[in-house]
């Protein structure tokens, strides 16, 4: 009786191992077919835009911004409200209805006469969605800690690839079946990314009596309440500094290559540095923070961040900036897995889905403000300046990490 007792023990901690893993490798799959979905959309918005009689470099840009930008802006209101929905019913249910919904939000944008209507889908995309505000809770919640460092490097990876890969595929069904389509396929790829979470298994389900706890009493009672908020900061600042600069990366390219005839290709090649480290050294650095602690692999990708940015205000050529965005892209690749893993040692688990909303909500304040202010920063500083405007913010925020990590 004590064997076969043994032998059922034995088959059940084999059996919850393989449901974590599936549950990760079904997560990553349809988080890179998102991820590859919406990422054909910025390449050929501005051109739908004119199809549908925007007129004007102008217009077309500044009509850009806001189907772009407007998005982010519910999705910051909206993702703490699915977080707690999320907290009471289940993240299973919530990845289940943002993912349907994103399909179907991308189809019906194919349908789409007027500017208006895009503004309009896009702020109805960003309150209904909130994907990844359920998705990894659901990771955090049912990955094992001692492995779930390596868990959000992966995901993480994921989606850096499909956001890599995405703008080629849209610039190519573009090209060959037009920007009507290519929204229907954008569209099709998250109800395909749907269709695969539905195999995904959530073993644990939270208390409802805990996640109906009002907000101020929820972090009135967070036992590392100051850590916490602490990490919202980090992640408003990271995506402040990215996107403060993407959008100039074009424009400073020129300014080093004034005479190249291949500016298209010279900028993509820069732009997609960083990105290609991540994806390269996402997981490497989530098994790092397994060994040693994320709260030891953030301030040092902070730090990495920081001193990769202030020589990119100092480079000569095009080859130099591409290098030092792909060392830039290496500390990025250590910063979201981390603060995501930190939340998930800190937060109990009754409220986790609540605490990932609200960083979801400060990640997208970051972007806006980011796209939004950059800009004028820019106006205001110059093209090099900014770049050491974004070293002060990470340095500074790293040796606030490595103090409350040392406290």
């Amino acid at each position: 009786m004590v064997v076969k007792e043994t032998e059922r023990k034995g088959e059940s901690m084999e059996s919850n191992l393989q449901i974590w893993r599936r549950n990760l490798y079904i997560c990553c799959v349809a988080s890179f077919v998102v991820a590859v979905g919406m990422s054909q959309m910025a390449p050929i918005l501005p051109l739908y835009i004119e199809e549908l009689g925007v007129t004007g470099a102008g217009e077309v840009a500044r009509w850009s911004g806001i189907v772009y930008g407007c998005n982010f802006v519910s999705l910051a209101i909206f993702s703490p409200i699915w977080g707690r929905l999320a907290d009471r019913y289940g993240r299973k249910p919530m990845i289940l209805r943002a993912s349907c919904w994103l399909g179907l939000i991308m189809i019906g944008m194919s349908f789409a006469q007027a500017v208006w209507q895009l503004v309009a889908l896009r702020l109805l995309q960003g309150c209904l969605s909130g994907f990844q505000a359920a998705v990894v809770p659901l990771l955090a919640q049912e990955t094992p800690k001692e492995h779930s460092g390596w868990a959000m490097g992966l995901f993480f990876s994921s989606q850096v690839t499909g956001a890599l890969l995405g703008p080629l595929l849209g610039g190519f069904l573009a090209e060959c079946t037009g920007i009507r389509a290519s929204f229907l396929c954008i569209g099709t790829l998250c109800l395909l990314g749907c269709l695969a979470l539905t195999r995904v298994r959530e073993t644990h389900r939270p208390a409802v009596q805990k996640a109906t706890v009002g907000l101020r009493e929820m972090f009135a009672k967070l036992p590392h309440r100051r850590a916490i908020v602490g990490l919202f900061l980090t992640t408003l600042i990271m995506q402040f500094s990215l996107t403060c600069v993407q959008p100039i990366l074009t424009v400073y390219v020129k300014e080093l290559a004034p005479t190249t005839e291949h500016l298209a290709v010279v900028s993509g090649a820069v732009f997609s540095s960083a990105g290609f480290a991540s994806m390269l050294f996402a997981s490497r650095l989530g098994h790092l923070s397994d060994r040693i602690g994320s709260n030891r692999v953030l301030p040092a990708c902070l730090l990495l961040a920081g001193l990769a940015a202030i020589p990119q205000g100092l480079v000569t050529a095009p080859w130099q900036l591409a290098l030092l965005r792909f060392v830039h892209g290496i500390a990025v690749a250590g910063l979201m897995p981390s603060i995501n893993n930190l939340i998930r040692q800190l937060a109990p688990a009754a409220c986790m889905g609540r605490i990932y909303g609200f960083n979801q909500s400060f990640q997208f304040i970051g972007m806006f403000s980011g796209a939004f202010f950059g800009g004028h920063l820019v106006a205001i500083f110059g093209l090099r300046h900014m770049f050491y405007v974004v070293a002060v913010l990470l340095l500074a925020d790293a040796f606030w990490c490595h103090r409350t990590e040392r406290s």
